[in-house]
């Protein structure tokens, strides 16, 4: 190659590898940063597009879980009311049996007759009141508990709602039912049996809803665990195998600043021509 003050060949591929070296060590002190080795489509178009995706799943999973946690709630809310009907009704039979009881007299009776009264009222009450987040499955409302179950939206489950208010298709006990004479109290007791056998039907049903959508919330937990490790797979930097190239590419950095060092001296070598 021709001595040359004009053109450093050398000095140009010094430079052209020492630029290259300092954009991969950019690159790597990104990753190291960020912990990921695809952080934007320029990185990687394809795995970009398919983690975005995969991120878009799960945000839907996490509406789902939304969902199905809004419904258990629901439905928890609803067991307990109906749990508590059924108390109720245990203690309205034995009101009600004591009242058959034609041995009683009147003012023993009348004692009974308004705790019934009481006890059944306390049924609307407990009724009117089992709502979480403006639904009551058991105010004869007809309102379902209903929870998303895929990403899209497209797929459900649907609890039916039992209804538990007095003279229901449940509970066939009147809101105006007394045990004020013995005649009245055997019927009470005939109502009474059928209304707990009816109620504990409907709690039989919400017990196995709970179930399945409790099983749903776990599926959906650890789907959504599976796909994150998936998108981590896909983008997640190893950040061993980074730190060796961080060290690696410092070397070859100073190596390169020495190259183009000895390179720009060259030229200088001209002047022992002249002397």
């Amino acid at each position: 190659m021709a001595f040359s003050v004009n053109t450093n060949a050398g000095a140009f591929l010094a430079l052209q590898s020492l630029n290259q070296t300092n954009s991969q060590l950019e690159t790597t002190q990104r990753r190291i940063n960020t912990g990921l080795k695809v952080e934007s489509a320029k990185d990687s178009a394809a795995t970009y597009a398919i983690a975005q995706n995969l991120r878009g799943d799960i945000a839907g999973l996490n509406a789902v879980k939304g969902s199905l946690d809004r419904a258990i709630s629901t439905l928890d809310v609803a067991v307990a009311a109906g749990e508590a009907v059924s108390d109720l009704l245990t203690e309205l039979k034995e009101k009600a049996v004591s009242a058959k009881d034609t041995g009683i007299d009147s003012a023993s009776r009348d004692a009974l007759n308004d705790e019934f009264v009481e006890l059944r009222d306390q049924i609307t009450s407990i009724v009117e009141n089992a709502e979480f987040n403006g639904a009551n499955a058991v105010d004869g409302s007809g309102t379902d508990i209903v929870a998303i179950t895929n990403d899209s939206g497209t797929n459900t489950i649907t609890i039916g709602a039992q209804d538990l208010t007095l003279g229901g298709a449940n509970v066939t006990l009147s809101a105006t039912q007394e045990i004020s004479s013995a005649a009245l109290a055997s019927t009470a007791v005939t109502t009474i049996s059928a209304s707990a056998s009816n109620v504990t039907s409907a709690l039989s049903a919400f017990g196995a809803g709970s179930t399945r959508l409790e099983i749903q919330r776990e599926f959906v937990g650890k789907l959504s665990d599976t796909i994150e490790v998936g998108i981590g797979n896909l983008v997640d930097a190893d950040l061993a195998k980074e730190s060796a190239t961080l060290q690696a590419l410092q070397v070859k950095q100073q190596l390169g600043l020495q190259a183009l060092s000895i390179a720009n001296n060259s030229p200088s070598a001209v002047l022992t021509l002249f002397q």
